[in-house]
């Protein structure tokens, strides 16, 4: 997955000389050759490259990984003067990740929050836990689903297996909200049936699904009242119909080859209500 949209970067991110050269740094540090050190460079390499472009939740990524990486190879470093060269060296990208993270926390607060995955045409690994995972814990009590395309067979358990997704551990969802559009075709009856055995199942579970219907909704949008909202170009409806009853991606939907679509994640500190 990729995040393509760029962020003006702060004044307080500016990397400055001084940070432009840790690359070439590194080489002075002591590091040795061995695949753990190759490694390690490697990363924060591209952690600085993501950081220059701005692409700073992905770069905190490639940081922390980085970092852990580089604590490895100095557990196995005996030489002193190299020991020590590594323990700068590592301060330093911290001292960067935690500033990063610090930042990516303020644009949260500040509902400037923005990334962006472009899912490709017959991608795989896009289940919904898998997308969702990150933005889901234990201060989720309440969503709000907008997407006008909840009609259909498969479209109905599209929503269903999203819902099997906010009441597992460790979401303590009480209370989803969806509005959808009315099927006016045959499939109406099967529309209003599907969600409603949906909405029973689930008040079995001690949640409430609140179902409500417009004429106009084109919008497609996901929000958790911990702040997150994921706006899926397609919706909850981009998997492809698998090849077989008995072919992979049947039921492991991370092996279902995907539409192509977009998607963006913003965090708002305060969501709306439909």
């Amino acid at each position: 997955m990729t995040a393509s949209r760029k962020r003006s970067r702060p004044a307080s991110l500016q990397p400055g000389l001084r940070w432009r050269r840790i690359p070439g740094i590194m080489a002075k540090s002591g590091l040795g050759q061995d695949p753990q050190s190759t490694a390690a460079a490697t990363v924060l390499k591209r952690a600085v490259e993501l950081d220059s472009e701005s692409r700073y939740p992905q770069a905190l990524v490639c940081y922390q990984e980085g970092i852990d990486l580089l604590l490895q190879v100095l557990k196995g470093t005996k030489d002193n003067t190299k020991r020590c060269n590594l323990r700068e060296k590592i301060s330093k990208y911290m001292d960067r990740a935690e500033n990063i993270k610090q930042h990516l926390e303020q644009e949260k607060e500040d509902g400037k929050y923005h990334k962006q995955i472009k899912i490709e045409e017959n991608a795989t690994g896009f289940s919904y836990e898998s997308l969702f995972r990150e933005y889901l814990n234990e201060t989720v009590t309440e969503v709000w689903i907008e997407d006008p395309y909840i009609r259909h067979t498969h479209q109905l358990y599209n929503f269903l297996r999203f819902c099997e997704l906010l009441i597992k551990r460790p979401c303590k969802v009480k209370t989803i909200h969806l509005l959808t559009s009315l099927d006016e075709g045959t499939e109406q009856v099967q529309q209003s049936r599907g969600l409603q055995e949906i909405e029973e199942s689930l008040r079995s579970h001690g949640v409430l699904l609140e179902v409500r219907y417009s004429s106009s909704i084109h919008d497609r949008e996901i929000r958790f009242n911990n702040g997150w909202m994921i706006k899926i170009g397609r919706g909850l409806d981009y998997f492809k119909k698998p090849q077989s009853r008995f072919s992979l991606g049947y039921c492991d939907f991370d092996l279902r080859p995907c539409h192509e679509t977009t998607v963006d994640i913003f965090h708002k500190k305060h969501t709306k209500n439909i």
